[in-house]
């Protein structure tokens, strides 16, 4: 029988590699046709914990943040939209948009967990932010995403609201950076190696071939 190969990906919603390296992560496991042996559980991380409700303008976050200028983050924004639309991600920037806190889309993350769609949510948390102009940060938002993929909305109300699963997923994210993770995408590979930052398919694929023993 064909051992289950465990995949945790360390990430956010609102990390634009995140998905462009799950887009070459999936494609490799496709080309493998590893699809039935693959066990994939998202794990939560914060790329700005301490972000206020209101959001920051995603030109001046990246400006103060990271000291790009324009030209530069139109750059940047051109190249991510190039490898999202190779993979058939939609990454469609606009001017208003924000950085906005994610806290609320990891609790539901891990609500969406225990009701076997957690996967399910974040790819759609990923398109929400990317493709459709949606904010993240709001619950409304979030609840219609949760609504969209078969959970219950009220019920996962009740989980934004539940302090025992806020404490238990900032102790997640405590945790993975105590581990040494302080960048995202972070793929760990059976509990035992990782590979961090967006990688090429052909590197996923190596990797999988080794852990699938093809």
């Amino acid at each position: 029988m064909n051992k289950k190969i465990k995949l945790d990906i360390v990430s956010d919603v609102v990390c634009p590699w995140c998905i462009v390296g799950y887009k070459h992560l999936e494609a490799a496991i496709n080309e493998l046709g590893l699809q039935d042996r693959v066990e994939i559980e998202w794990q939560s991380f914060e790329l700005n914990p301490d972000m206020p409700e209101q959001g920051e303008n995603l030109r001046a976050h990246v400006q103060r943040k990271y000291g790009a200028e324009r030209d530069e983050s139109d750059k940047a924004r051109a190249n991510i939209s190039a490898l999202g639309a190779k993979y058939g991600f939609e990454f469609d920037y606009f001017e208003e948009m924000k950085m906005v806190n994610t806290r609320d889309a990891h609790l539901l993350l891990d609500f969406a967990h225990e009701k076997g769609m957690q996967h399910q949510l974040m790819l759609r948390l990923f398109a929400s932010f990317f493709s459709e102009h949606k904010d993240v940060s709001v619950r409304a938002v979030l609840l219609a995403e949760a609504q969209s993929v078969g959970l219950d909305p009220a019920v996962a109300a009740l989980a934004l609201d539940d302090a025992e699963r806020r404490n238990r997923v900032l102790n997640q994210e405590s945790q993975w950076q105590q581990q040494g993770i302080s960048g995202v995408p972070t793929v760990i590979f059976n509990h035992s190696s990782a590979m961090t930052g967006a990688h090429p398919q052909s590197a996923y694929k190596e990797v999988l071939q080794k852990l699938a023993g093809l």
